[in-house]
């Protein structure tokens, strides 16, 4: 199929999904409860007819697909943990044509190991209609329905660079915002700059990006051009963060949640009283400490089910996230359920001897290209000198590769860093089965991008 042809089927394929999808947010109860049904019973079919997984689950519990019929009836599924997906992820993966074609994205999670999540073609076309109900609220918040700039701050080579290399590959959407992608390995002051010249009407990056971002602009080491809106994901904010980064850096924020296991979870409203939950995308359970379904307001851990990926299909798959549910109506009218928590991905910033500061996402982007390694971990002994523990299959594989990663890491860390490596069998789990993969030396009130703003 010429480039011409396959970029008009991927508009046709995005436009028919296109229809409707400003509505459902606000849709009856009813209505969305059907809509995720149904996918719910086609996804349970489709699994269990073409995922090994699945396949043999099914014949070993002796359950017949059809029974599921709804997502109450997917309690009756066992739990799958990241480790199960991480040990063997073609299990996972359907045979049939979707499956066979579908597209590898690699994450490292909370947990620090690589797991590899494939996502079907006509399920990414279908995330960019799908994204409409959370551009519906950018939109609203900056006055522009389209035409803005927006400018995203990720790693090379990351989940985001992926996706929008095979939207540019497989549709020509006149309506695109005017986009600049920059690095969390480049500089922080090359960033401002080119933040700066492009003057973005929306700014997104990790959380923790935009708090060393307001700090460096609090203490007046870097000025930015305030954008309309800020939006982050990938990791939480504190509540008591918010009013200092959104005085400082004159915009609001909003923020997505999501996860390469699905790309669409929840998102924050113009009202920001939590996260609404595409239910029709995804299925979520909170399960407390027991594994029993936590009460509404009860803190517990997200357990998902992708309805939409024909990929690695996913089905109880528990997050290392914790969330809770709210009772409570939103009042911008919404009727998607809310999450009022959402506690993810927590890992330390880097402050480096000249003041800038190195972004954990920027460690993942050098270690990822290195499939040998299957977790690790980078501690900050000194201001210049780094400890970085590696878990690998085997000695050979260590040998091979640590080396040169130290001094891959040594020049990411800048002028006068030394790296050491230590090959290990595990590396420590924090709460949920988190490892933090990047610990900075505690902060002082000398340090140049400071905790107090």
């Amino acid at each position: 199929m010429t480039t011409w042809l396959r970029r008009a089927a991927g508009n046709a394929y995005v436009l028919a999904q296109l229809a409707g999808q400003r509505g459902i947010p606000f849709a009856p109860r009813e209505r969305v409860e059907r809509l995720r049904d149904a996918r719910v019973r086609r996804l349970v079919r489709y699994a269990a007819a073409t995922v090994p997984f699945y396949r043999e689950m099914f014949q070993r519990l002796s359950i017949d697909a059809r029974e599921i019929r709804s997502a109450n009836d997917l309690e009756r599924l066992p739990l799958v943990e990241k480790d199960d997906v991480r040990r063997d992820p073609e299990r996972f993966v359907s045979t049939s044509k979707l499956g066979r074609n579908s597209i590898p994205f690699v994450t490292s999670g909370s947990t620090g190991e690589r797991v590899c999540i494939r996502h079907d073609r006509l399920g990414l076309l279908a995330n960019i209609a799908f994204g409409e109900r959370e551009r519906q609220v950018i939109a609203r918040t900056i006055g522009m329905q389209a035409g803005y700039r927006e400018a995203m701050i990720s790693y090379p080579g990351g989940t985001v660079d992926k996706v929008f290399a095979f939207y540019r590959d497989h549709t020509y959407l006149p309506v695109r915002p005017h986009r600049l992608l920059l690095s969390v390995q480049s500089k922080l002051h090359e960033n401002v700059d080119a933040l700066n010249r492009f003057r973005p009407h929306v700014l997104l990056a990790y959380g923790s990006y935009l708090e060393e971002l307001a700090r460096a602009v609090s203490r007046g080491m870097l000025e930015l051009a305030p954008p309309k809106v800020l939006v982050y994901g990938a990791e939480p904010i504190a509540r008591e963060m918010w009013h200092e980064i959104e005085q400082t850096l004159g915009a609001p924020l909003l923020s997505l949640y999501n996860a390469v296991e699905a790309f669409k979870i929840a998102y924050l409203c113009e009202r920001r009283t939590g996260f609404h939950v595409h239910e029709d995308l995804v299925h979520l359970r909170i399960l407390d400490a027991d594994g029993r379904t936590a009460q509404d307001g009860e803190r517990g851990s997200v357990v998902l089910s992708n309805l939409v990926n024909r990929g690695t299909v996913l089905l109880n798959y528990r997050l290392t996230d914790l969330a809770s549910f709210a009772s409570d109506p939103c009042p911008c009218g919404r009727t998607l359920r809310k999450l009022v928590t959402v506690d993810g991905r927590a890992e330390d910033v880097l402050v480096l001897e000249d003041g800038e500061f190195l972004h954990p996402r920027a460690i993942w982007g050098a270690i990822k290209p290195h499939a040998e390694i299957l977790q690790y971990q980078l501690v900050q002994e000194a201001p210049r000198r780094f400890l970085l523990k590696l878990v690998t299959p085997d000695q050979d594989a260590y040998q091979r590769v640590s080396a040169s990663l130290a001094r891959e890491m040594e020049v990411l860390l800048g002028l006068g860093a030394e790296v050491e490596t230590v090959q290990c069998g595990e590396l420590p789990r924090e709460a949920g089965g988190k490892v933090r993969t990047v610990v900075a030396l505690p902060r002082t009130s000398s340090d140049a991008t400071g905790r107090a703003l």
